[in-house]
């Protein structure tokens, strides 16, 4: 109950401060670059297959096939003829090994590496981390990663005790990857056009935008192809500049269209709303009905007999009983309004967090409620 009041306490404030100025936070503008990026501008990722060792025992088990001939490989590599069937050590694991190759990454650079097991190893604490190649979707080499792993995790166990924090068969090796082969985002076209990509798509902020670089910048620049991308035309004199061009481009000020939206969680019992999601007049009433089913035994013995015959015995009798309560909720008709005058109104009548989210679903079911309804 306390964790309960706690939420709705955190709403109520949260939706007091949005309800309170709304028209404030719908003037505010923004930067161009917190509201997307330029096509090309992404992440690449690389994904290899490696061995740990120096375990203490909690390795891949001798009968894993698969560790066994990567290790053989391995020490075949150094003129070392070992039969995969004679390999027997529980010291080593066989591991994914993945990266995020980011834009623009140059030979030298260093990256972080994410070590899974792909085993039945136990644990990974302690385990280093062999020299293992990564590579793209391409299938090249790009970096290469090995290092000591970094666990945040334990497990021990003896004679069927078990001892665990964590995951300790995910680990990290921080800087632990090489880029050995760099890319180079290609962000101009062939037409010497940039594309700006925003990260939620509406077509009334495309077109602010675009309507805000010409503005900004230079007249006829930009232009909105659909509710994602603004293409913009790069100046002959300023192909040369490219960085500066873009670095005027990311500064541009424009003020974002918000699509009214309220999020609901019903497992942890919060909500998160814009505070000018607005409401239409409506009648609300919300109530528990509980049923509760009482059984009741008892042995009904007969007593005016004093030598029971053989037709007459001991009965077990059950009584049952049922109760219906009915507790009052909130009951009120609300006027056109805001989900934040909604939510506090509600808390002025203790309704639970849980009840809040009952009865904004049953709102949007009605039509009253003006926002999309996203339930995690």
């Amino acid at each position: 109950m306390r964790g309960g009041r706690t939420t709705l306490t955190t709403f109520c404030l949260l939706a007091a401060l949005l309800g309170g100025a709304p028209e404030a936070a719908a003037t505010q503008a923004m930067r161009a670059k917190d509201l997307g990026k330029l096509q090309g501008w992404r992440e690449n990722a690389l994904v290899g297959t490696g061995i740990v060792t120096g375990l203490a025992g909690t390795g891949d088990s001798p009968t894993n096939r698969t560790t066994r001939q990567a290790l053989a490989n391995v020490m075949a590599q150094f003129n070392l003829t070992v039969p995969s069937e004679q390999v027997q050590s529980r010291n080593v694991a066989l591991v994914m090994v993945s990266a995020a190759l980011p834009t623009f990454a140059r030979e030298g650079d260093t990256l972080d590496v994410t070590v899974t097991s792909i085993g039945d190893a136990r644990s990974l604490v302690g385990g280093n981390l062999l020299l293992t190649p990564l590579k793209g979707a391409n299938g090249r080499v790009h970096a290469l990663a090995q290092g000591g792993l970094s666990v945040g995790g334990y497990r021990y166990d003896a004679n069927g005790n078990v001892v665990q924090k964590n995951h300790p068969t995910v680990g990290s090796v921080p800087n632990g990857a090489t880029v050995e082969v760099g890319v180079q985002a290609q962000m101009l076209s062939v037409a010497n056009q940039l594309t700006f990509v925003l990260t939620e798509p509406d077509y009334t902020t495309a077109s602010r935008l675009a309507d805000a670089i010409n503005r900004q910048i230079a007249p006829g620049l930009a232009h909105a192809r659909d509710a994602s991308g603004i293409d913009i035309a790069v100046p002959p004199d300023q192909q040369d500049r490219l960085v500066a061009f873009v670095a005027r481009i990311e500064a541009v000020a424009v003020e974002p269209d918000r699509r009214a939206r309220v999020v609901i969680n019903e497992r942890t019992g919060t909500v998160v709303s814009g505070g000018d999601v607005r409401i239409s007049k409506v009648a609300i009433s919300h109530g528990d009905l509980k049923v509760s089913v009482t059984n009741h035994t008892r042995v009904s013995q007969p007593a005016f007999l004093s030598r029971p015959g053989p037709g007459v015995r001991t009965a077990v009798v059950t009584d049952t009983q049922v109760d219906v309560s009915e507790a009052s909720g909130p009951a009120f008709v609300a006027a056109e309004t805001s989900v934040a005058d909604l939510v506090q109104s509600l808390a002025r009548l203790k309704t639970h967090t849980r009840d809040i989210i009952s009865i904004l679903r049953a709102i949007k079911a009605a039509g009253a409620l003006h926002a999309e309804l996203v339930v995690q």
